[in-house]
């Protein structure tokens, strides 16, 4: 496994034209060109949706909302500060993403306010850039297993891989920001909306719980790779004499084993926080209610959802947090054997047996889907088993090795897990988030054209002013020369 599988939304039209009212003509063209952007925004969505996964172009989605979003900035930069205004309250319609659904057929619901196209398009964003990290380190395959690879080759690909991280990162930094300024907007605007009797529903994918979750997931993801990343050249190595001892190469286990408590640790915040709206009252009732489509406009905006996020999103949390936690004390193990002297192979034995055990749970927990598991589901399901198969068989040759050497060297006693567990360490982060800056408005306040000819107008105001003030020829100066309130006091 690499990092998530998002099922991207897919949203109706908008023409801002029937929204906004631009009464001194100065943005017409860039209300046009705003509403072509979110056009092609819609037609790539829809087009992404049809295509199989192995084919989805994620680049081009990302480079389709780098065009789009500063252009919504735009808009709402104008709408902020009275340049333009609302013919009505703007409604916007999405596919959620992270509800739970039935059928596979997530929820298209109708929200009100720009803030919700914000947070939307910047969500769809996010989920691109995470899906796009997923398909660099799928085409790598597993490269530092393969006998045949040269140095130069490996190394090349360990910067793709390198890439992938950076792109995960990124993406937690806009969840992040999303769940600490943009949904704080939202609720402002929300309670706007409600008390003027506009039906305002919150899926999931507008809980801050359930956001900031993903910023954690994301993170945790780009950890994942990082320890690949690390384990890249020693995993080549290891592939042509596995087990004990390791190559001179490979990096300290006891480091490898704080990265992956790491992960463990990131994915069970996660799992925690996106598990939260599904503990909000009658939430199985608003499940219903949404999937079908029954019942949407009811509460006129006066309860939650209550929705849960997922299954298949909850499950991968739980998975990653059992696999981490299982190769944590796979490494610890690791460590004792090679580096712990004779009196710790009673001590990696303990810790070998133990993660061998997690792993089998683990592989025997998901051996089959579901019959209504999409392919998505399924792509993400046969990873997974491949995965824990091969830590599986590297566990037991660690474990077969070091039991051996305690059998017939060391005769150490096998401690029980509770005394094993307190000598677990604290997690090693590898990775950290790229704090995400929301982008300069393509047009409006704040944009770069008006910011220029805010100066220039200040400037040419200035010139007027300082030819007003300058004596005649051959006039006396009678006293200090007058200027304008704010003279030379350009912001």
């Amino acid at each position: 496994m690499s990092s998530y599988l998002y099922e991207l939304p897919t949203t109706g039209a908008v023409s801002f034209a029937d929204v906004c009212v631009d009464s001194t003509a100065t943005y017409t063209a860039d209300i046009a060109d705003t509403t072509e952007a979110r056009a092609n925004l819609r037609a790539t969505l829809k087009e992404s949706k049809r295509t199989d996964q192995g084919e989805k172009d994620y680049l081009k989605l990302v480079k389709v909302l780098d065009d789009y979003i500063p252009k919504l900035y735009g808009l709402l930069g104008c709408i902020n500060n009275a340049e333009m205004s609302l013919k009505s309250e703007p409604i916007f319609s999405w596919r959620t993403t992270l509800s739970s659904n039935v059928f596979h057929n997530s929820p298209r619901i109708s929200i009100p306010t720009f803030s919700t196209e914000q947070i939307f398009s910047s969500l769809t964003y996010a989920f691109s850039i995470s899906n796009l990290a997923r398909a660099v380190v799928h085409a790598l395959g597993r490269y530092e297993t393969e006998r045949a690879i040269s140095d130069t080759e490996r190394k090349a690909k360990d910067e793709k891989l390198a890439f992938a991280v950076t792109l995960l990162c990124k993406a937690a930094g806009i969840y992040e920001y999303i769940g600490k300024e943009s949904l704080a907007e939202w609720e402002k605007e929300r309670t706007r909306v409600v008390s003027l009797g506009i039906t305002c529903p919150r899926p999931p994918d507008l809980s801050r719980e359930v956001v900031i979750g993903l910023s954690k997931m994301a993170l945790a993801d780009a950890q994942n790779l990082a320890i690949r990343k690390l384990l890249s050249k020693a995993a080549f190595e290891s592939t042509l004499t596995p087990g004990p001892p390791l190559p001179k190469s490979h990096p300290s286990p006891a480091l490898v084993a704080k990265l992956h408590l790491e992960c463990a640790s990131l994915y069970s915040s996660a799992r925690s926080l996106v598990k939260t709206p599904g503990a909000s009252k009658g939430a199985s009732k608003s499940k219903m209610k949404l999937s079908f489509g029954k019942d949407k406009n009811n509460s006129g905006g006066q309860e939650e959802t209550g929705e849960e996020v997922a299954p298949e999103l909850r499950r991968y949390l739980a998975d990653e947090v059992a696999l981490h936690s299982a190769l944590a004390h796979k490494w610890l193990g690791v460590d004792a054997g090679e580096h712990g002297g004779t009196s710790k192979g009673g001590v990696a034995v303990g810790f070998l047996a133990w993660a061998k055990k997690e792993l089998e749970e683990l592989r025997s927990g998901h051996t089959a889907g579901g019959m209504m598991d999409s392919d998505r589901e399924k792509e993400m399901r046969e990873r997974r088993k491949a995965r824990v198969q091969e830590e599986l068989e590297s566990t037991s040759t660690f474990l077969v090795g070091y039991k051996r050497m305690n059998d017939t060297l060391l005769f150490q006693p096998i401690p029980p897990q509770s005394e094993l567990q307190a000598m677990i360490p604290a997690g090693l982060m590898a990775v950290s988030v790229k704090p995400y800056a929301k982008p300069t408005p393509a047009f409006g306040p704040g944009s770069v054209e008006y910011v220029r000819r805010q100066t220039e107008e200040l400037e040419l105001l200035g010139s007027e002013h300082a030819t007003d003030a300058s004596p005649s020829p051959g006039a006396a100066q009678e006293g200090p020369t007058k200027s304008y309130a704010g003279a030379e006091a350009y912001y």
